[in-house]
């Protein structure tokens, strides 16, 4: 039995692999038949059909996703979701899930099956099931970060008030560093009408992440949640003639080579040191590591589009000297490459660790 088990289990994750690799193409037929291929020979395999129930909701298909993420559910099985705490209950009832990170073993398959099942109740207009879908998440996994920003995007949807808000909140508190969890929680504030909060919260998202100014076109079922939450946030602040953050194009501009700069001084700080460490024992390789290395910088830099158009204006900003410094060290990399000596490299460690330090300080 051993022996069959791990090829069946390496061809379900080729299929897995290919469906979501179609879908992030936007190619979500394509990935819905490679999914119910694999379900028609594991009828109860519940990351495919989560994931189908995903594709179908990427694709506008509420009632295909419904179904398959009802399947989802079924599948996963596990305990009746708990009863909440009475009000008033000591603290000491707490469920002892209730930490960071902390998933009971049975919701960790069918928590994202019924956030999938509320996203497809939502989008058929079914708000008394929505609502109860999202009560049984947070139930299951009250210390999920998220669980519990999925609950609240959906309660907030569905029914709104102070649950919704709770939720946002803890999910908040559980994964701080998470741009998603912020977005629903300017979501949920902007429902209430609590627009101060909103607008922090959705100021501290794009902190976060810039990217979530574009955040409405992206494509797949990776980024599912965040496209669906971006797209309604924006309606709202919309319909409430609310000013919304947006993300500042010189700031992301100069982030973008900020970050190229760093990668590019980073890569040529490694690779002189282990030049020079190569170097007594043998020139020859170590010329030939260099050559690699200046090829490795070479790929960071394959798609000049991407940073060419700005470069000019970002130097003028205060980025001149990690560009030419950074210049440098690939510079003298090749340098020594091709003549050898101690000096290139000296000078590439150098003008690598300059790069470094003044692209770092002008973040």
């Amino acid at each position: 039995m051993p022996s069959d088990a791990a090829p069946d289990q390496s061809a379900a994750d080729g299929y897995l692999q290919r469906a979501h690799l179609l879908a992030e193409l936007g190619r979500y037929d394509e990935g819905i038949g490679e999914l119910t291929a694999l379900i028609a020979t594991e009828p109860a395999h519940v990351p495919a059909l989560t994931m189908l129930a995903r594709m179908h909701l990427a694709a506008d298909r509420p009632s295909e996703a419904l179904a398959a993420a009802e399947a989802a559910v079924t599948a996963a099985g596990g305990p009746p979701a708990p009863e909440p705490p009475a009000v008033g209950a000591p603290a000491d009832e707490t469920p002892a899930s209730d930490t960071p990170g902390a998933v009971p073993p049975a919701a960790r398959e069918v928590v994202p099956a019924l956030v999938a099942r509320g996203f497809a109740l939502l989008d058929l207009e079914r708000w008394k099931p929505a609502a109860a879908t999202a009560d049984e998440i947070l139930a299951r996994a009250p210390g999920d970060a998220y669980a519990q920003r999925s609950a609240a995007a959906v309660l907030s949807a569905s029914r709104n008030g102070q649950a919704a808000l709770d939720a946002a909140w803890r999910g908040v508190e559980l994964s701080p560093d998470e741009p998603e969890a912020h977005l629903v929680l300017g979501l949920v504030a902007v429902r209430l009408q609590l627009f101060d909060l909103a607008e922090r919260a959705y100021r501290e998202a794009l902190r976060l992440d810039p990217g979530l100014g574009e955040a409405g076109q992206d494509m797949g079922v990776a980024r599912l949640e965040r496209r669906r939450y971006a797209e309604t946030l924006e309606h709202l602040t919309a319909m409430a003639d609310l000013p919304v953050a947006r993300p500042d194009p010189v700031r992301t501009v100069d982030a973008g080579i900020r970050r190229l700069l760093l990668s590019v001084a980073g890569l040529s700080l490694i690779a002189s040191v282990l030049v020079a460490a190569l170097a007594p024992a043998s020139p020859g390789a170590s010329r030939l590591f260099a050559v690699l290395a200046v090829a490795g910088v070479a790929v960071l830099l394959r798609r000049p589009a991407t940073w060419q158009p700005g470069l000019r204006e970002a130097m003028s900003r205060g980025l001149v000297v990690p560009v030419y410094a950074a210049a440098a060290a690939v510079v003298l990399l090749l340098v020594y490459a091709l003549v050898g000596g101690p000096l290139p490299l000296v000078g590439a460690i150098t003008a690598s660790v300059v790069a470094g330090f003044t692209a770092f300080a002008r973040r």
